[in-house]
Formats: structure tokens, C-alpha cells, sequence
């Protein structure tokens, strides 16, 4: 393990592997299943996890099914149905035990830039601690939701408050007896909500649209559940195919006109009126636009927060932020002493914490101009022998573990493919990955999601096109990842 060693010359491997998160280590250990051995895995945090290392705020779990949010091809005593951020960071280091990773990993390594030479066959890494690698491959893993998104309110750098983002969470910083502003009500507000609530003196909630809630229904295994998953290999994996089988059935409801659509909009709804006790509040906190529209949010404590006298729902957008408070669209002002920003991130801008250089001299945001695509969330063609997890159009069915699995599965045979036959480099067939997305285009236009029906979403590049979402269940993607990579990319002999 450690840091890379700054040097004059670049370091020689096989694969570089960005990332060392959930995505970074599928990769790995897929590549290890296909034969290959020969590869490095950068990571520029302190600690391995991604999203699971950089974010640490009070009550953050995960809210998909701890047995579906894990690898499929290692087994794990999960202690609650919905894993904490520290089981999942712990989980993470298991598994690059379980599998010999750390050797590989270079941790505190930041990636710069990614260019292709033609002439060698070769890509360029460099990173911010040195010369960097020259390899024949690289699979980026660097995630979605990595890239915070700040606002860009007036006066809020002359807050004399504490103030920081929830993916930068400042743990010097006390709330207990303050004033506490929380800006956002995403998936990431309902856990922080709750969470505060038990120490803030007073907690104000600063929300500009209402999101549809269900219950969560979170809670810790008992001993027997335990020592059932522990014992029988067959228990666990027919219990994580009946999560996947109720999330297939699930998904019927993202149809903006179906009759599952309107059932899950009276289930949220039921919640809502049992939860929250004032009726102002409830109706505050009511959606008027599809289910579906926005990423749904499982939450089971965060509606009985409002039925406490400390904490104060303000159904109104942020206008501006003055020395000491923050001001609302109304231009009422609520004092406060710290400012805590749920504000999110930038889905899509994929790849923007480096620069990637295809066979033409052109970088990957030139060609995709207002709108990243790639075939099967994974290739771009005109950047040989790279590869996207978490790419354009891969964010859902689910759960992410397994969809990030499917692309290392993708990136995997190419390379040993490549490698196997002697060849230089696999590409994408530009008409593969037109055909691609006018297909995804087909499946949005029903989607609950589609801006059409008044949604307002991380979903949509500024071209309007939805770049984040995968529009079916995981099986879809799944057929797809095994049928179509033969059909869309083209291997190149020296």
C-alpha cells in the first residue's frame, strides 16, 4: 500500500484502475477472475471506500438492502438490513483482504490526466505526486456522486458561522445547544435531519421542492437471522435474488402513467399522513409531480423529526445568506449558527476531476459536447482501450454494487480478449452507440422522470437529455452487458 513514489519517469503496468471505491475494487477483482494481474488502483482519498470514505455525516447508511448493496462474489455477516457508512467502509477493507488489494493500491494518488498514444499502443497517466504510469488499459471508477455541488448565494462567504457541505462534513465542529440550518431535503438531508435534531438547540430544514418518502424500514438482523445467513450459502443468495425480484416488480412504478405508479404515490402518501402530525407541515412536505420524478428517498425517521418543537420546516428556497443567518425566498431571515449545505453534487459532468485525450488529440468533453454517452454506460468511441464504471446512463436498476459488476464484467473480457489474441487496443463502433442511445431515449419518454412532466432532477444534461439514469431493472442491463459488447466494439491488431 501507500503513496505512489514521485519519480522522473513513469512506472510501467498493465491496467491503471481510478478509483477506489466499490466500483475500483470490482474491477479489480474482476480482472484477477479473467487472469489478469498486472495492475495498479489509484485512489486520491486517505483511506479506500470511496463515497463510503469521503462522506461521514451523522446517519449516513446506505438505502438499498445491505445484502444487495455487496459484492455478489463474496459473502459478508451483515449486522442490519441497511449497512452505516463505517460497516461499509469496514466492508471495503475486507474485501481488498479477502482478495490481496492492498499491494496494488495506491492511496493519497490523484489523477491529472489520462492521454492516448497511438503510435505505442499506450495510454499516459499522470497524477499530482509524480511521473504517473504508462499502461495499456485504463478503467475509470471515480462514482456519480463525488463532485459537491456548492450554490452560489449571495453573502454566503461572509457567513460568520461554521458552514461546510455534507460531503466535506467538519467533525471539529459542535452542534450541540446551536442553531443549526439544513439546506436540502435529498437523500442525504433525511438521514442528516434526525441525526441533528437529538443535539441542535433549534434545527431549521430549508426546502425548496418536497420529495416523495417512503418508510425505510431499517433495522439491525437478530442472532438467529444471523447465524441463518452464516450457515447456509443458499439462504443468502435466494434472499438477495427475492430483493432483486421486489425491486424488478418495483419498478413498473417509474411508468409516469401506470397503475403501480399511482399505488406508490398512496403508499408515500399514507406514510406522510401518519408521520406528521400538523397538517401545514404535511402539506408542505406533499409533492405535486410524479413519483419517480425525482430519486426516490427511503427514510424512516426523518418525518417524525417535523413532530418536534425544535425543528421548523421552511418550504421555501434559499435567497441569500447574511453574516449571521440565512434569508429565504420570502426574504424572511432565520439567525443560525451553523449552516450545513445539502445541496448535492454534479452527476453530470462524468470525468471531471481529470482530462481524458483520445486517438484524435480530442478530449473526452469536446466530444461529447452537451451530452455524455457511452455504450453501455462503459465505452466512448475514439478513446481506445478506456473504460467508464458509474459512466452515462448506468445510475439505478437497483443496486449499484451489482450494476457496477456488470461493466467490470464488460471491461474485463475486453482486455483479456486483447490480450489473449495479441492485439493493441478495443474500440467502439460509433453506430453501435448511436443505436444505444436512441434506444435509452425510447425507454425515457415514459419515463416518470422525463422533464416533460415538470421534473426538476440531477437526471438531465443541459442538452435535456437524460445522462445519469439506466431506464429498466438490472436484469435489462444485465442481458444487455452479456449480448451487445460483441455486437458494439471493434478489437485493433498492431
Amino acid at each position: 500500500m501507500g503513496a505512489e513514489q514521485s519519480a522522473s519517469e513513469p512506472e510501467s503496468t498493465g491496467v491503471v484502475i481510478i478509483g477506489g471505491g466499490f466500483g475500483g475494487i470490482a474491477a479489480a477483482v474482476r480482472l484477477i477472475r479473467a487472469g489478469v494481474e498486472d495492475f495498479v488502483i489509484l485512489e486520491q482519498s486517505e483511506g479506500p471506500g470511496g463515497t463510503w470514505w469521503d462522506n461521514r455525516y451523522p446517519g449516513c447508511e446506505v438505502d438499498i438492502p445491505s445484502h444487495a448493496y455487496s459484492f455478489s462474489f463474496t459473502d459478508h455477516d451483515w449486522p442490519r438490513t441497511h449497512a452505516t457508512q463505517p460497516e461499509l467502509q469496514r466492508y471495503a477493507e475486507t474485501v481488498l483482504d479477502r482478495f490481496g488489494l492492498r499491494a496494488r493500491l495506491r492511496l493519497g494518488t490523484r489523477v491529472e490526466s489520462v492521454t492516448w498514444d497511438e503510435e505505442s499502443g499506450r495510454h499516459r497517466v499522470r497524477t499530482a505526486r509524480g511521473a504517473g504510469y504508462r499502461c495499456q488499459f485504463v478503467i475509470s471508477a471515480v462514482g456519480l456522486l463525488n463532485v459537491p455541488r456548492y450554490p452560489d448565494w449571495p453573502g454566503l462567504d461572509g457567513f460568520t458561522g461554521d458552514s461546510f457541505h455534507t460531503a466535506r462534513w467538519d467533525e471539529k465542529v459542535q452542534l450541540a445547544g446551536r442553531r443549526v440550518a439544513v439546506v436540502g431535503t435529498g437523500s442525504t438531508a433525511v438521514q442528516i435531519v434526525p441525526a441533528v435534531a437529538d443535539s441542535a438547540a433549534r434545527l431549521y430544514v430549508f426546502q425548496r421542492e418536497p420529495g416523495w418518502v417512503e418508510p425505510k424500514g431499517e433495522r439491525a438482523f437478530t442472532e438467529a437471522e444471523r447465524a441463518r445467513f452464516r450457515r447456509s450459502p443458499l439462504y443468502r443468495r435466494l434472499y438477495r435474488l427475492r430483493l432483486f425480484h421486489e425491486s424488478t416488480r418495483r419498478f413498473r412504478a417509474y411508468d409516469a402513467g401506470g397503475r403501480a405508479q399511482k399505488r406508490m404515490r398512496e403508499l408515500c402518501l399514507r406514510y406522510l399522513e401518519t408521520s406528521v402530525q400538523d397538517p401545514a407541515t404535511r402539506a408542505a412536505l406533499t409533492p405535486d409531480y410524479p413519483w419517480g420524478c425525482k430519486r426516490p428517498i427511503y427514510a424512516s425517521t426523518y418525518y417524525p423529526a417535523f413532530n418536534r418543537d425544535h425543528v421548523t420546516l421552511v418550504p421555501h428556497p434559499v435567497r441569500e445568506i447574511t453574516a449571521t443567518g440565512v434569508v429565504d425566498s420570502r426574504g424572511e431571515e432565520d439567525e443560525v449558527d451553523v449552516l450545513i449545505l445539502s445541496t448535492g453534487f454534479q452527476p453530470t459532468r462524468f470525468l471531471s476531476s481529470f482530462t481524458v485525450t483520445g486517438a484524435d488529440g480530442r478530449e473526452i468533453q469536446e466530444a461529447w459536447g452537451d451530452r455524455p454517452r457511452a455504450f453501455l454506460g462503459v465505452t466512448v468511441p475514439g478513446f481506445p482501450n478506456f473504460f467508464i464504471l458509474y459512466g452515462p446512463n448506468t445510475n439505478g436498476g437497483f443496486s449499484i454494487i451489482a450494476q457496477l459488476e456488470r461493466q467490470a464484467d464488460v471491461a474485463a473480457r475486453a482486455i483479456r480478449k486483447v490480450r489473449r489474441r495479441g492485439w493493441k487496443a478495443v474500440d467502439t463502433r460509433e453506430r453501435a452507440l448511436e443505436r444505444y442511445v436512441r434506444w435509452l431515449d425510447r425507454q425515457f419518454d415514459r419515463h416518470a422522470s422525463a422533464m416533460e412532466a415538470g421534473c426538476n432532477n440531477y437526471y438531465h444534461a443541459p442538452s435535456g437529455a437524460n445522462v445519469t439514469q439506466w431506464p429498466r431493472t438490472h436484469l435489462a442491463y444485465f442481458l444487455r452487458c452479456r449480448a451487445l459488447p460483441r455486437l458494439g466494439l471493434t478489437f485493433r491488431r498492431r
